[in-house]
């Protein structure tokens, strides 16, 4: 059984997610410091988040369809993403077995890798947060 019901879920988690990514101001300049337009594109269900984080520039998040043009996308489906911010997917081995592709330039992709890990443990605590222990202990 998926761990989303439907797109809305899936952004009042992972998309939620990346909001507070841009309300923190050390971990919004540190994606500012990749300075691209990320977009993870999922399935089951079909959903996107995508994150503006150019120099110089405001942070944007927008969930579904978007005007912006991202630089780089990962594509996976949406329990791989829930997986991979819990930290229980690396996005090496992901890569490597089909569960994520990327595309884009490696440079770009590479200067995003290190912020994953001070995600991570912000996920966890947001679907605690919101009573979603269910999706915390995957």
């Amino acid at each position: 059984m998926p761990y989303f019901k439907d797109a809305e879920d899936v952004y009042a988690h992972l998309g939620r997610l990346f909001e507070d990514i841009i309300a923190d101001e050390d971990l919004g300049q540190r994606f500012k410091g990749a300075d691209t337009i990320i977009q993870i594109r999922m399935r089951r269900p079909d959903s996107q988040v995508t994150l503006k984080a150019l120099e110089g520039e405001e942070l944007v998040v927008d969930f579904g369809v978007t005007e912006l043009r991202p630089e780089v996308v990962l594509a996976m489906d949406a329990d791989t993403a829930h997986r991979f911010w819990l930290g229980k997917v690396n996005v090496t081995v992901g890569l490597a077995r089909g569960q994520i592709s990327a595309r884009g330039p490696v440079a770009k992709i590479l200067k995003l890798v290190p912020l994953v890990d001070p995600v991570r443990g912000r996920y966890e605590s947001r679907l605690q947060d919101a009573g979603r222990e269910d999706l915390a202990k995957v």
